[in-house]
């Protein structure tokens, strides 16, 4: 049986911005750096996310002084032949390895401007956690004590957008800016010229339009992107709408596991490693599936764990100043991660270990009612098994949980840390 090619091949022990057939920014203009035909299994070669910025080391230093104008570095654009506009891509997940070479990933919390769903209320300071990996699991020794199962995927995959979707989605996202002057984390990222990689030689004048036009890749959009859906897994299927003429589709941002919400941002165990994938096309796709955003079957083969200990959240900053929310799920889903928190830090785990696996481990979470005026209501699943003790209430003995030292994970050399919300109660 013959291999399956390796179209773009990349080396994850040197820098993503010396290497061809990536990117960092979304555009039409930006042309295919190889194309294959429906239905051809085929491999690329992905780089972890920053593009080699983030060491195997035991401080934060390195996520403290990461440049995010470099991120993502994705693999493509891969055309496929025959894709046209208003065509739904259909993208096969066959497989998802690491590097034998780099056989490690990482979880980080950035600098408070750097964002993150509790950057302003941690006033977060840089920290991270190295996770080993040895098969389908992992391990950190900066969080003791956890072993688990990776359901390992791409945080983005997405096909290029048109002209016209690219220039919609850099006018909406300038209004929310002008709306919100100076905020800090910033409400959206405009086109950035510096860091700009597109790994192909191209003319002068359409590198200066891809710079001054070209989409970050942080958030997801209509072509998918940036989703961070850690059940679009090894096994699964994604359903993306073609805007331009191949579809040029761009993967990467690999990811060895991850927890629903991917809370500090640099929240999944980020990893660099192979993709074997294949595509096919159904014609008139998008309005055939109503196809305004993409559709995902999940994986047949996802790690299942069964016993776990369920946190509640509901519209009410508790942990925060204290106000009533209206139907504000967001709200809800930050109560039950600091639930979560709170009841780890019972354990023994700092504050920031909790943070770094909750955003790692394979945790679930559920909007559990949207109805109830005025309080949503959303919970968070923490899988007990990944534990190497029992930490349901069972596990309890009558003077509370044994509180374990578990150390402290990766911060910065200076010993600089965030808030630590729970030591003000």
């Amino acid at each position: 049986m013959a291999k399956h090619p390796m179209l773009i091949p990349v080396d994850p022990l040197k820098p993503a911005s010396s290497q061809r057939g990536l990117m960092n920014r979304w555009h039409p203009d930006i042309p295919a750096f190889c194309t294959v035909k429906p239905g051809e299994v085929f491999k690329l070669g992905c780089h972890e996310w920053t593009g080699g910025q983030i060491k195997n080391s035991d401080n934060a230093d390195d996520v403290a002084s990461v440049d995010l104008t470099q991120i993502h570095y994705l693999t493509g654009p891969v055309a496929v032949e025959g894709a046209e506009p208003g065509d739904a891509l259909v993208v096969d997940l066959l497989d998802i390895t690491y590097y034998e070479e780099m056989p490690w990933g990482y979880t980080g919390v950035f600098e408070e401007a750097d964002g993150g769903l509790f950057a302003t209320q941690f006033k977060s300071r840089a920290a991270k956690a190295i996770w080993d990996f040895e098969g389908r699991f992992c391990s950190s020794r900066h969080i003791p004590g956890v072993r688990f199962a990776g359901t390992t995927h791409p945080g983005i995959i997405g096909t290029a957008p048109s002209q016209e979707l690219l220039d919609k989605w850099n006018k909406r996202e300038q209004e929310l800016i002008d709306q919100h002057p100076g905020a800090s984390p910033a409400v959206a990222l405009p086109p950035e010229p510096k860091g700009v990689y597109v790994g192909q030689d191209l003319p002068k004048e359409k590198l200066e339009k891809i710079a001054k036009e070209g989409a970050r890749t942080i958030p997801g959009r209509e072509h998918g992107g940036n989703c961070d859906i850690k059940n679009l897994s090894i096994g699964s299927r994604v359903y993306l709408p073609v805007y331009i003429p191949g579809a040029n589709l761009a993967i990467g941002d690999l990811h060895f596991s991850q927890g629903d919400g991917e809370l500090s941002f640099c929240g999944a165990i980020e990893m660099a490693g192979v993709v074997t994938m294949k595509t096919s096309l159904i014609k008139g796709g998008v309005e055939k599936l109503a196809l305004t955003q993409p559709i995902f079957q999940p994986s047949p083969i996802d790690p299942m764990y069964a016993q776990e200990v369920v946190f509640e959240g509901i519209g009410v900053d508790i942990h925060g100043d204290g106000s009533q929310k209206s139907m504000c799920a967001t709200t809800a889903f930050k109560q039950a991660a600091l639930n979560t928190m709170a009841y780890l830090k019972k354990l023994g785990y700092t504050i920031e270990q909790a943070h770094l696996l909750l955003s790692a481990a394979p945790c679930q979470s559920h909007v559990g009612a949207i109805v109830d005026v005025p309080n949503a209501c959303v919970t968070m699943s923490l899988p007990t098994q990944i534990f190497d003790r029992d930490i349901t209430p069972n596990g309890m003995g009558p003077d509370g949980f044994e509180k374990r030292d578990y150390g402290q994970c990766a911060i910065r050399s200076d010993g600089q840390r965030g808030v630590d919300i729970f030591d003000k109660k």
